[in-house]
């Protein structure tokens, strides 16, 4: 027996020749010309009169021959789609991971979307923002966010002073420069926060994710090879069209 992957390889060819026959068959039949021919004889109104030859032409396409072929090129795509799809109706298998069975019995076509979804999640779960490696941080059970130990920094304030270059004699001023000194005037104890993720637990998330999609591509290559029965429809649907 055949199994259902044999015919999901094939059925991407049997589409297309029969949309080629199909095509083909709808520009023959728009052809007049193809369709029709004629017979006809000079006969001169007396003996004495021009003989001319008989003219004829042949049909060349009978409109009913073009159903007979149109209808054995559809009948191999309704009998291959229907065995896939009447297939795909038992076609079943676990999805399994590292021993443990995450789904039973799941159906092709729901294994199909998983694998869409799972390629979807990946994108996702790649990309979540990851704690500044340069930080330590700790999970605060208060807020349930990550935070880094205190970090305690001295505020500054600039207060001018004076500098004398020279003291003041009878004849000239003191010569002074003005500068600007930093003073401690109080401390700053900052905290972060963050509701990003640690790398540990993105990297579980990447690696729990592509053991998934693993699976489900085991499993849709198991429910794949599943034995099947073959569908004749084709005959059915054509005799009753064209016969």
């Amino acid at each position: 027996m055949a199994k259902l992957n044999q015919i999901i390889a094939v059925e991407k060819g049997v589409k297309s020749k029969s949309f080629q026959d199909i095509t083909a068959a709808h520009h023959k039949v728009q052809k007049p010309a193809l369709l029709s021919g004629i017979s006809r004889t000079y006969q001169p109104k007396d003996e004495e009169g021009e003989q001319l030859p008989p003219e004829s032409t042949r049909v060349q396409l009978k409109a009913e021959e073009v159903l007979r072929e149109m209808s054995a090129s559809l009948t191999r795509l309704f009998d291959v789609t229907a065995t896939k799809d009447w297939a795909n109706c038992t076609a079943r298998a676990d999805v399994t991971v590292e021993g443990r069975t995450i789904l039973s019995q799941v159906p092709v076509s729901y294994l199909l979307f998983l694998e869409k979804q799972l390629t979807d999640l990946h994108t996702f779960v790649k990309k979540l923002p990851v704690l500044d490696a340069a930080e330590s941080w700790t999970l605060d059970p208060s807020t349930d966010w990550w935070k880094t130990d205190p970090v305690r920094t001295i505020r500054t304030k600039k207060v001018p002073r004076n500098h004398v270059k020279a003291e003041a004699t009878e004849k000239h001023p003191a010569q002074v420069e003005v500068y600007y000194e930093d003073v401690p005037i109080g401390y700053w104890t900052t905290v972060k926060f963050s509701g990003a993720l640690p790398a540990r637990r993105v990297n579980e998330l990447v690696d729990r994710v592509e053991k998934l999609q693993q699976a489900v591509k085991f499993a849709r290559e198991e429910a794949n090879g599943v034995e099947i029965t073959d569908q004749r429809v084709g005959d059915a649907v054509f005799g009753y069209l064209f016969g």
